[in-house]
């Protein structure tokens, strides 16, 4: 199973990339854990220096940016 984290304090942004990542998942069929993460510290352990940010497996894909429902897509059907 796939592990994605969406890093950030929880604002508009990065609920907006929460329901991107919420439906690529659901348009690519996979199975996968979303996770949101709050907290400063993990943030910052990713090298995280702008949020929003999106982290698949570990690895961190990108950030500072809400990335549309197709960029996600690309990025999770190239981690599988």
């Amino acid at each position: 199973m796939m592990l994605i984290q969406v890093l950030g304090p929880g604002c508009a942004r990065c609920q907006a990339l929460a329901n991107n990542v919420a439906e690529a998942v659901r348009q690519l069929g996979i199975s996968a854990e979303i996770e949101k993460v709050t907290d400063l510290n993990q943030i910052i352990s990713f090298g995280v220096v702008a949020t929003p940010a999106l982290v698949v497996n570990g690895e961190l894909k990108l950030s500072g940016k809400v990335a549309s429902v197709d960029e996600i897509k690309e990025i999770l059907f190239a981690a599988k």
